[in-house]
């Protein structure tokens, strides 16, 4: 079974692509950017500030198909400049119990939508009822 996840709570697709979608029990969230979606503006103030927006988009999205980033196995991380890795890993950690780090990768790419500094995206299983 296939199911397409929007919320309000986190921007619309600047393309043709859902914010997510659950299938066979694992949620497969798009590449989130820093965009704030109450603004559609994107949060430029500081490389951190677009990374807890980047996070705030990925929750509000797990949250809407009913998980959490406590469920992420798998997080993929663009950034547009390697030498924010450091400071990356530092946000990043907090995020996370550092005892159940997913899998991930970090790449560094040319350019990304709006020219925004960081994307990412992660799957995560979905929550199971008891």
């Amino acid at each position: 079974m296939r199911k397409v996840i929007h919320t309000e709570n986190a921007p619309k697709a600047i393309g043709p692509y859902s914010q997510a979608i659950v299938c066979n029990g694992l949620i497969f969230v798009s590449g989130q950017v820093p965009v704030n979606p109450e603004t559609g503006e994107v949060v430029s103030s500081s490389f951190a500030d677009e990374v807890h927006q980047v996070m705030k988009n990925v929750n509000a999205i797990l949250a809407q198909a009913g998980t959490s980033i406590n469920n992420v196995v798998k997080v993929t991380i663009f950034l547009s400049d390697m030498n924010n890795f450091a400071e990356l890993n530092e946000l990043y950690a907090g995020y996370f119990s550092s005892d159940q780090y997913p899998a991930r990768e970090c790449v560094q790419v040319a350019r990304l939508p709006r020219d925004v500094n960081v994307e990412i995206s992660v799957i995560a299983q979905c929550e199971t009822k008891s």
